[in-house]
């Protein structure tokens, strides 16, 4: 039997069902509950950032098993941008970090002039300080640790880190801290007081 005499099969003779067309919904449903934006304030607004790296952080002491007993380790605190912020007006310094998935608060001290950074043993990435944090509500005197992805990242937190603490120290001692509105007005009324004096003198 030629090619030609040969019979077609059923697949090439039958047309396929085209498939159904799927329809657009065109529906709007209006929410249960309508939400107005509301602005979140985070206490930041009024400072500027000195320094921002992201990085680990470690906290000493106790666990929850461990309440109590005296025994402390290094728990992990976790993973966030570490800042210097400056207060805007007064200039003064902290450290902020921030976990970056839940925003929680971690870290939260003055960058006291007297804080020291020391190297954390065995690794060159890493640094080991301990201040009076209010992270958690209440003043706590806390031993922090914070990793960074690489040794010169660490040398730079270092050297940004005590820099500003010598900013902060000045700042603190009165010294490079811009005129206040009382101070001003304090000496205009010192300036007032003197020259009445001499005006009493005159007569």
């Amino acid at each position: 039997m030629s090619e030609e005499e040969k019979p077609t099969t059923t697949a090439e003779t039958t047309p396929k069902p085209e498939a159904p067309k799927e329809e657009e919904s065109t529906a709007e449903f209006a929410p249960v509950v309508e939400l107005e934006e509301v602005d979140v304030e985070t206490g930041e607004e009024e400072e500027e950032i000195v320094y921002s790296q992201r990085g680990k952080l470690f906290l000493y002491g106790e666990t929850l098993l461990d309440v109590g007993s005296g025994t402390k380790s290094w728990k992990e605190r976790g993973i966030g941008e570490i800042r210097i912020l400056k207060h805007r007006q007064h200039q003064r310094m902290r450290v902020l970090m921030r976990q970056e998935k839940t925003m929680k608060v971690i870290v939260n001290h003055a960058l006291d002039p007297r804080i020291s950074l020391e190297p954390n043993s065995g690794s060159d990435r890493s640094w080991v300080w301990s201040a009076f944090d209010f992270a958690s509500g209440e003043l706590l005197e806390t031993v922090f640790a914070i990793r960074f992805a690489d040794s010169d990242i660490a040398d730079k937190f270092k050297k940004d880190f005590e820099e500003n603490q010598k900013e902060m120290e000045k700042i603190l001692a009165g010294e490079d801290a811009p005129p206040s509105e009382e101070a001003d007005a304090a000496a205009e009324a010192l300036a007032g007081l003197s020259t009445k004096d001499e005006d009493a003198k005159e007569e």
